[in-house]
């Protein structure tokens, strides 16, 4: 397909207009307002609310977690999740190249390195295969059953796997071989609510899960994350340290670590609690689009990226392959020149000039990708 006027008319036949169309606006149909004005009306519009612990209550019960902290975003919820199982500036932190700038960040938050190593193209997330070659040449464990990188001597403390585009990667081998390196595996389920792996909702896998709910995530609070997990005592240092380590008292301020003010706001909550109620409907909906955008693809020389063998994706961003860069570069000219905003997958991270010296095993895959994935109108139709 050498002009791209079809792809253009179809998307603006879906959304019912010629206007210009965002990659991926919010939706608010429900008690948004009613809740916000709640807040307002309260007076209790900071960080302590009734909405703050409705919200974690909601998002720990539909992804299936014993527990639930929310955050002011999702880069302090993986930063939290990094420094809950132990990353400081002796550490290294195996990642994917391919992969918002917020996860690379996160670990040089906490003063570690990341190592980047392949995905798959299926999944478009990290690559068991290549986790496992990278681990098998570089590493081994020591007499106190730490995973010690060969060429650099530093501990890899942990793996940090992306749901890219909301399509779950193989999550359950990824935290197989980094149990056999004692290696924590904090998932970055930011894009993935309401996405399952194995009948298992993602972000339940590792020892800690993190998800986003900016502007334009499937839902939103405006800006918010939350770290979820199964571990007790791990819940409650994320509270406490995103609640700037403060120690109860009734009258004096005391803090017994160096805290982070991360905590989600009541008003930012009450919206999330109205986004929550209409979740499914979401979901559903977004699935119903992705249905559209396959049956048409299936027409043309472009490839619709579908979710991967045993996963039900919430499909949060669609996402196409373009037969090269050229053509990539093509695609995104005129379909942004004629109003329907289309955005390439993010430059790789190794490439980025702060993370040029980081160890990288085999990229191929995600070179290839980067020359030809381009996101496409992935707004909730209603």
């Amino acid at each position: 397909m050498k002009e791209y006027k079809e792809v253009i008319q179809f998307i603006q036949e879906l959304y019912q207009t010629k206007e210009f169309l965002p990659l991926h606006e919010p939706r608010f149909i429900g008690n948004e307002k009613k809740y916000v004005n709640e807040t307002i009306d309260s007076t209790f519009v900071s960080s302590v609310g009734k909405y703050v612990t409705e919200f974690e209550e909601m998002v720990a019960a539909f992804v299936g977690a014993k527990y639930a902290v929310a955050t002011s975003n999702g880069t302090s919820a993986l930063h939290i999740g990094l420094k809950l199982v132990g990353v400081d500036e002796s550490c290294e932190v195996i990642t994917q190249p391919l992969t918002f700038i917020a996860t690379a960040n996160a670990i040089s938050y906490c003063n570690a390195k990341p190592i980047f190593v392949d995905v798959d193209r299926e999944t478009l997330g990290l690559s068991p295969s290549k986790l496992k070659a990278f681990l098998e040449e570089f590493a081994v464990l020591n007499a106190a059953g730490e995973c010690i990188n060969k060429s650099t001597n530093k501990i890899i403390k942990a793996c940090v796997p992306m749901h890219t585009f909301g399509h779950p990667c193989k999550i359950d081998e990824i935290v197989e071989i980094c149990d056999s390196y004692n290696i924590a595996v904090v998932e970055d389920a930011a894009e993935s609510l309401g996405s399952y792996y194995k009948d298992k909702h993602t972000g339940g896998f590792g020892k800690v899960g993190i998800f986003s709910f900016n502007g334009n995530k499937i839902i939103t609070t405006g800006g918010g994350g939350m770290i979820v997990t199964d571990d007790e005592a791990l819940a409650k240092e994320a509270k406490h340290i995103t609640t700037t380590a403060k120690v109860p008292d009734p009258y004096e301020y005391i803090h017994d670590e160096v805290g982070y003010n991360y905590r989600l706001t009541n008003l930012a909550a009450a919206l999330g609690v109205a986004q929550m109620e209409n979740l499914e409907l979401f979901i559903k909906k977004q699935r119903e689009l992705a249905d559209k955008y396959d049956e048409f693809f299936k027409n043309t020389d472009i490839e619709f990226i579908k979710e991967p063998k045993d996963a039900k994706s919430n499909y949060w961003l669609n996402a196409v392959i373009l037969k090269d860069k050229k053509h990539r570069d093509a695609f995104l000219k005129q379909t942004n020149d004629n109003g329907v905003m289309t955005r390439s997958v993010w430059r790789l991270m190794n490439k980025l000039e702060m993370f040029k010296d980081a160890q990288c095993g085999d990229l191929s895959n995600a070179k290839w990708l980067e020359d030809r994935v381009v996101n496409i109108s992935s707004s909730v139709v209603l």
